[in-house]
């Protein structure tokens, strides 16, 4: 595998996606991570730019530098991986739930754009963690809970 595009809206960045970008560090040549800017989705373009800084800064921690960089787009992600000459994509997946929904994108991206997606099974210790249950955790004042399954805590 020569260059993988990770796309999501990693908002925020937790434990678990961090586990996929290290363990595709090792796996690939070059890991591209896509933050997608999605007007369905409540983050904004100011938020997108918030979180590719975040993981910038814990790319820069594990000294990967050298083999990720992280990117935000808008429009189609098999399209936007295509333009950065990614050989396929990658996707996390927690549970058989995740895997149908990312089965049928993967279905989709590779007859549609003729684009591989690479699903890689979350680590069980982490496939509990999710941006959403992290975003309603800090909303209901549990920043401290939450701040354990950021990924800016490693």
């Amino acid at each position: 595998m020569k260059t993988v595009f990770y796309p999501g809206s990693f908002n925020p960045f937790t434990r678990g996606h961090a586990d996929i970008v290290e363990r595709l560090a090792a796996l690939a040549g070059h890991v591209i991570i896509g933050v997608g800017i999605n007007i369905s989705k409540p983050a904004s373009a100011e938020q997108g730019e918030r979180n590719a800084g975040e993981i910038r800064q814990y790319i820069r921690r594990r000294g990967l530098e050298e083999r990720v960089e992280v990117t935000t787009y808008s429009g189609l992600t098999a399209e936007k991986a295509r333009e950065l000459g990614a050989d396929c994509m990658a996707r996390g997946v927690r549970s058989a739930a995740d895997f149908d929904y990312e089965w049928q994108l993967a279905a989709i991206n590779r007859d549609a754009f003729g684009i591989e997606t690479l699903l890689l099974p979350a680590d069980p210790a982490l496939s509990f963690v999710s941006s959403s249950a992290v975003r309603e955790l800090e909303a209901n004042g549990a920043e401290e809970i939450a701040a354990r399954y950021r990924a800016s805590r490693i």
